[in-house]
């Protein structure tokens, strides 16, 4: 493909070195000192280009396809045209995945946006009173507030605000414009721009005349390792408890997590999904976009819930679920049938009258 400014292409790596890295097999040891120097989509691959397949379906684009070398399963390495080298992985996607983090290290997570590296821009904030430890990098117009600890490595980005008593780990980034606050934060952690973590939840009582009184909110974030939240997600403090991510979970931008909701590990959030207050969340729970998750509710170790759904009471571990409200994926599937087969007879049946 087209290389552009932001995402050069790397030095170049042996596709020899490159299986070895990934724990691939190189069909044709004839090609091992190809090089590759990024990654591409099947279809605009040039040379240079290491691109993957997932299914039969990329026929197609193989066939005029200029790319140096394909990661697939070895069901498909029929479909490659001679031309293009061969790398076989059981799990081509995760092997992608892998050569993309060593093609392109800058893409991994957000960079700097000024030329400071290592140390404290002019025009950034640090309070006498917080600690930094060696190796961390703060932009232009960041705040640090009193009494943060940031970890060794970590980078903060132009524009954010870290508020009082905040803890982050080592090796994290916190992007521009980012607000963290009453938030512990562990190591190797991604907050990218415009995330908000650690106001106050949405709590109000009924008063005495109409109207509500807001409920206060003393509770913390705690964000365990190895966590990416994406831009614009809003965390909220927990009320007297806390609201806790855990370890390895992925959250994608705009989501909306309430106060003392807690997120189990290697959980998959994805845009636009909505985390009522004081849900319980296991392991490995993957939430499809745009869905809806009722307060008080507890959903299982590994559950999968379908784009679009709502979901208003518990659901045990292992299941998939899906639809409005969220049902048994099989419920959800025969109901859309049916759907589907009483609109076919309503046309069907009105285009007997109209003739």
């Amino acid at each position: 493909m087209e290389h552009n400014r932001f995402f050069p292409p790397h030095a170049g790596v042996r596709l020899g070195d490159l299986a070895a890295r990934l724990g691939a097999e190189l069909v044709d040891a004839a090609h091992a000192d190809r090089i590759v120097r990024s990654v591409s989509p099947v279809a605009r691959a040039k040379d240079g280009d290491l691109c993957y397949i997932l299914s039969r379906k990329m026929r197609a684009e193989l066939e005029t396809s200029e790319a140096t070398a394909i990661l697939c399963d070895r069901a498909l390495a029929s479909l490659v045209p001679a031309s293009i080298a061969v790398l076989i992985s059981p799990r081509a996607h995760t092997a992608f995945a892998l050569a993309g983090e060593l093609l392109h290290p800058s893409a991994m997570r957000p960079e700097a946006m000024t030329s400071t590296s290592g140390g404290i821009a002019p025009g950034a904030y640090i309070d006498p009173t917080a600690r930094l430890e060696p190796d961390v990098t703060v932009e232009p117009m960041a705040v640090i507030g009193k009494d943060v600890e940031i970890g060794e490595g970590s980078h903060i980005g132009p524009g954010a605000v870290i508020g009082a008593g905040v803890r982050i780990g080592r090796n994290c980034t916190i992007a521009a414009g980012a607000t963290v606050q009453c938030a512990l934060i562990g190591n190797n952690v991604i907050i990218h721009p415009g995330t908000r973590i650690g106001q106050d939840g949405f709590g109000y009582a009924p008063g005495l005349k109409p109207g509500m009184i807001k409920i206060v909110q003393i509770g913390r974030v705690i964000i365990q390792d190895h966590v990416e939240i994406g831009a614009n997600t809003t965390i909220d403090r927990g009320t007297m408890d806390d609201t806790v991510i855990g370890e390895g979970t992925k959250i994608d931008n705009l989501v909306q997590i309430g106060h003392n909701v807690r997120i189990g590990r290697h959980c998959g959030i994805v845009s636009k999904v909505g985390i009522a207050g004081s849900t319980r969340i296991g392991d490995g729970v993957m939430i499809g976009g745009a869905s809806a998750i009722n307060g008080h509710i507890s959903i299982g170790d590994g559950v999968m819930i379908a784009a679009m759904s709502g979901v208003v009471g518990d659901i045990p571990p292992g299941e998939k679920y899906g639809g409005i409200p969220a049902r048994p994926m099989r419920d959800f599937l025969r109901d859309v049938a049916e759907i589907a087969m009483r609109a076919s007879a309503r046309e069907k049946k009105k285009g007997g009258k109209d003739e």
